[in-house]
């Protein structure tokens, strides 16, 4: 018998991960050099600058709501949709309270390190050793409905991790690990443009 969605979300490692280790390997061999998870900053971010104050997040694609990757579990709808929520605002509120604090908060998508890992070291780089602050939005998924009896669309909402007010839904096929089903004709889009500002 297989195992539950539970069992294997609860197998996933939380710490040490494979991006963040190539992340953390790149950093190091550019001579830069940082602590791991400290215990005294609010989130404990994955890598941080104490004397720069730069803090450095990465985040899982299921666990975090990645607009790009993240899948809608097929069973417990009302379970993981509440999981997810909570996270999203988790993650703002150690963000915000970070960035309060006079912190740079850097947050990273594990896919990012994967497909753009030089990207993601110079952004960090000059964070760290000029100050350089990047601006961009940070959207998150906190919230995916089904639609229809067939399960094979869905309604997905998403927020903008640092600032609320600033909300858009998605409708479209189904979600799947390789992305978005392929229920469309070729030359034409899976998924509808985004509606907006929605609230």
């Amino acid at each position: 018998m297989g195992m539950s969605r539970s069992q294997q979300m609860a197998r996933i490692k939380g710490r040490h991960t494979k991006p963040e280790q190539r992340l953390r390997s790149t950093l190091w061999a550019a001579g830069l050099r940082y602590r791991t998870y400290s215990s005294y900053l609010l989130g404990h971010p994955e890598i941080v600058f104490p004397g720069q104050r730069v803090a450095v997040f990465v985040d899982g694609c299921f666990w975090h709501g990645c607009p790009l990757h993240y899948v809608r579990p097929r069973t417990q709808h009302e379970f993981w949709a509440d999981k997810l929520a909570a996270n999203v605002a988790r993650d703002r509120r150690q963000t915000l309270a970070l960035e309060q604090d006079g912190w740079q908060v850097l947050r990273f998508w594990e896919h990012e390190i994967q497909d753009r890992l030089e990207a993601v070291h110079l952004e960090i780089e000059a964070a760290v050793r000029t100050g350089a602050r990047l601006e961009r939005r940070d959207w998150r998924v906190w919230r995916v409905d089904p639609l229809g009896l067939g399960n094979d669309h869905e309604r997905r909402y998403l927020v903008d991790l640092r600032d609320p007010s600033l909300s858009r839904t998605e409708d479209g096929p189904r979600f799947s690990r390789s992305g978005p089903r392929a229920a469309a004709p070729a030359g034409t889009a899976n998924r509808t443009p985004p509606t907006g500002r929605a609230h």
